[in-house]
């Protein structure tokens, strides 16, 4: 009898020593050591992915853990780089301590773009961010029946993404975003033109004081039914059509795309990028003026003119500056 009951003690001070160790014993990963755990999953398969992560001793002891403590474990990626025990990986899991992915959106990109940067942030696929943003529009549906895809939608901004959103829900994150930024500014009516002009002035100027002249320029165009000339429009064109080879040529002036405004006159049938907030304000309330053209000065900003002749004048001048003439 009282081997028996020593063989009990022995049993149970190992299982105590087992257990201690298991969750007491410091994992060095060593480098960075990433962990995604998908909503759903049970504590006996997040305990085994952390064990075979090298994030954790004994995945037992962590299982033993859970169930005496009884605390919900948060889906997330979480990101392990220093030594820790059991014990306080399991309090990051308890409190969601996860790991999020900052993506910069300029002002100014298109869908290709920010399709680019999800795929750099290791949120996914450009492919699988482009089904959604090109192919379904009923995001925004309401403010914009006449939208084929998201563009312009995708509001300009600091986003912190986690691996455990699906990509339609960080594009539907874009234009939640650009909701909020329209409602702030009172963008209610005319949004699919506000948007498509904005985009274009978006893209012809980074100097926001001359955001309100250059739309003023389009506009102007518009009302004498003159084409746009914008060379934005010519590449987005191009870029639809996967043509685009780093500069305009002869052949993409005549491209038969509605997006070219060289021959065709008056907005595209939809915006070429996502402007920020100055470009909506300035298709929203463009200057007044009687200019309709605009080159570069070479130095960030543009010289308007109100004749073809100034403009020629203008014209001269930036490729003598352009030449360091």
């Amino acid at each position: 009898m009282k081997s028996f009951l020593k063989l009990i003690v022995l049993l149970v001070l190992g299982g105590a020593c087992y257990i201690a160790f298991g969750l007491l014993r410091l994992t060095d990963p060593g480098r960075q050591n990433f962990v995604l755990l998908r909503p759903g999953s049970s504590a006996r398969h997040i305990a085994h992915e952390l064990r075979d992560h090298g994030v954790i001793a004994s995945w037992p002891a962590f299982l033993l853990l859970h169930y005496w403590k009884a605390r919900p474990l948060k889906a997330g990626e979480y990101l392990f780089d220093r030594p820790s025990d059991a014990l306080e990986v399991y309090d990051r899991l308890v409190r969601g301590d996860s790991y999020v992915h900052t993506v910069v959106i300029p002002e100014g990109f298109n869908m290709y773009d920010v399709a680019a940067a999800i795929q750099s942030a290791g949120l996914g696929s450009a492919a699988d961010f482009l089904k959604f943003a090109r192919s379904d529009a009923t995001a925004i549906s309401d403010l914009d029946p006449s939208a084929k895809s998201l563009e312009g939608y995708l509001f300009p901004d600091t986003y912190r993404f986690t691996r455990t959103q699906d990509m339609q829900d960080i594009v539907l994150s874009m234009v939640r975003r650009f909701r909020q930024e329209a409602k702030q500014v009172g963008l209610s009516s005319d949004v699919h033109r506000v948007v498509t002009m904005a985009s274009i002035v978006e893209k012809e100027t980074g100097a926001p004081e001359e955001r309100p002249l250059v739309a003023s320029v389009y506009y102007n165009r518009m009302q004498k039914g003159m084409a746009f000339d914008a060379d934005p429009t010519v590449i987005y064109a191009a870029l639809l059509e996967g043509r685009y080879r780093g500069t305009i040529y002869q052949s993409d002036l005549q491209s038969s795309s509605p997006y070219n405004s060289y021959k065709f006159p008056g907005l595209p049938p939809g915006p070429i990028a996502n402007p920020g907030r100055d470009a909506l304000l300035a298709a929203m309330h463009p200057a007044e003026s009687r200019y309709l053209y605009f080159v570069s000065d070479n130095n960030g900003h543009h010289r308007f003119a109100t004749s073809l002749a100034e403009h020629n004048k203008n014209v001269l001048a930036y490729r003598h500056s352009a030449g360091g003439h």
